[in-house]
């Protein structure tokens, strides 16, 4: 490789925050025409060493060069006059406006002091056609899917005329067919000379896209492989131990039935849903994007109204669209989106964890401080929360520390049915295992968990049965011992054998999308 062929270069970088060693000493470079995979758990310091590149903070130690030369990011301008663009997993986007003026947002072309809107839009349409995505530059953000949304992030990045794009988790919410259209442009970039950061926790797309690997542990480099590296090792350099069983199902026989779901329907979005789940076993949800799974978990939880049958927990009846009823009787949820519904993120650790507990906690109006710290503590310790402190914001704990709390709040509060929708998204496969340690124990316990996962191989590694979703019904149910991909597949895309309602889907470059469609094993 020669000195011309380096985009970027950082050497012994170090990152301290109260309490916290982030990064320690690490190394990392970039060539021209390269895809750098970054691997390692959440908490390694991946996302502190982008913020380091994108200019969102400075390292305490450490240098920085690119093209040779060494640099000091102390902004997002530093970091764009560099030719370095970040695409994060929470898209940097204003909604109400358009495609193109999101595109050139803060760099609009001007003709005589005014925005030149055609100039604009023409430049943004090329630059679409660049990354394949068709969609109008005239169209407002807010009404774009997340695969537009993320084609739209890269095409911003592309007028930045970036020689380095970093892209955290691009495929964590796309489905098999629009993971293959990124995979496209990705390659076409490094073809044109860019090199890029790309950082997953799937590791089957290492080998499909990247060309080396360096691995993050506990803020350490710890090893840089080629992508062709067996994944048994990756997951050893990223964890330090093996892990023989990816998917530790570790279950009882079942006991009574504690959920029972009796022809729930809703008008148009899911019709005679009929199931139960019993005390000490897991029940998958598999099924096609658009087929009704969120949505018949969110009114089994009260969260959203239906319009026919009944939920009964232990032989009680809930009230419909109540979600007071619903915690009362036991049931949780834990959502898809934990960022956005599942955590108040600018609250600390302890009191995300006593959401659930705070009005059994309350006395006369004066809540039990000590009392729910105490139980907090518990918790976190009994789930391995790595944190400073209960103390510490839940915004700044790593992905799979979050989706600990908000499992933790639920098992403060002796949650007898815990749903979980979409519980190990974004999260390593070091934390994947821990997450389904934790639903070992509660089914242990004598818990009953209903599990929504587009992980196919999660599905079925961790369910005593599954059943799956077709246009708003349950198309099949399927035991353990015969539910195959091949015996879901062929369910998920069956026809109702009456008039289905139609659920609309969310985003897509092309439809429909299967969201089961393509294994994840990861």
């Amino acid at each position: 490789m020669s000195n011309a062929d380096e985009l970027l270069r950082i050497e012994g970088i170090r990152k301290t925050f109260p309490g916290v060693v982030a990064l320690d000493g690490v190394d990392f470079d970039l060539r021209r025409g390269e895809v750098h995979v970054l691997l390692g758990e959440n908490g390694a310091g991946k996302s502190t060493l982008i913020k380091m590149l994108s200019g969102a903070c400075t390292p305490d130690a450490g240098r920085i060069l690119v093209g040779g030369e060494e640099v000091r990011i102390s902004g997002a301008q530093d970091s764009e006059r560099l030719g370095i663009a970040t695409i994060y997993q929470e898209f940097n986007l204003v909604p109400d406006l358009t495609v193109a003026e999101n595109i050139f947002l803060g760099r609009q072309p001007r003709r005589f002091g005014m925005i030149d809107r055609k100039r604009m839009e023409a430049e943004a349409a090329d630059l679409l056609e660049r990354v394949g995505v068709h969609v109008s530059p005239r169209a407002r953000v807010r009404e774009l899917g997340i695969a537009r949304l993320q084609m739209v992030e890269i095409a911003k990045a592309l007028s930045l005329d970036a020689r380095v794009l970093i892209m955290d988790e691009p495929t964590a919410v796309l489905t098999s067919e629009e993971v293959e259209k990124l995979f496209a442009i990705v390659r076409r970039l490094r073809e044109d000379g860019v090199g890029i950061v790309f950082i997953t926790h799937h590791l089957e797309e290492i080998t499909a896209l990247g060309d080396r690997v360096t691995v993050l542990r506990d803020g350490k480099s710890v090893g840089q492989v080629p992508a062709a590296t067996p994944e048994e090792e990756l997951v050893r350099l990223m964890v330090g131990r093996s892990i023989e069983q990816q998917y530790p199902r570790q279950r009882a026989d079942a006991g009574s039935a504690l959920l029972n779901v009796e022809g729930l329907t809703r008008d148009g979005v899911f019709h005679d849903v009929s199931f139960e789940v019993h005390a000490g076993e897991v029940v998958g949800i598999a099924g096609l994007v658009g087929a009704g799974r969120t949505e018949v978990v969110r009114a089994v939880f009260g969260a959203d109204p239906y319009d026919k049958g009944a939920v009964k927990v232990a032989g009680a009846r809930i009230p419909r669209h109540d979600v007071n009823a619903a915690m009362e009787a036991g049931v949780g949820l834990v959502p898809e989106d934990r960022k956005g519904q599942g955590l108040v993120l600018d609250a600390s650790v302890e009191e995300n964890l006593g959401l659930v507990t705070l009005r059994s906690a309350t006395r006369a109006g004066l809540v039990d401080l000590k009392g729910q710290r105490t139980a907090a503590a518990r918790i976190a310790e009994q789930l391995g929360v790595r944190m400073a402190g209960l103390g510490q914001h839940v915004r700044t704990l790593s992905g799979g520390n979050q989706q600990k709390v908000v499992i933790g709040k639920w098992l403060l509060a002796n949650t007898k049915v815990l749903i979980l929708d979409e519980p190990t998204r974004g999260i390593d496969v070091g934390a994947k295992v821990e997450i389904y340690q934790l639903i070992n124990e509660l089914t242990a316990q004598g818990a009953a968990v209903l599990m929504i996962s587009s992980d196919l191989p999660e599905v079925l590694g961790m369910s005593d049965r599954v059943l799956v979703m077709a246009q708003g019904r349950i198309a099949g149910e399927l035991p353990a011992a015969e539910a195959t991909q091949d015996a879901v597949m062929a369910l998920a895309v069956s026809a109702p054998a009456t008039e289905a309602p139609s659920t609309p889907t969310t985003d897509a470059l092309s439809t429909p999308t299967t969201e089961v469609e393509a294994p994840r094993g990861h």
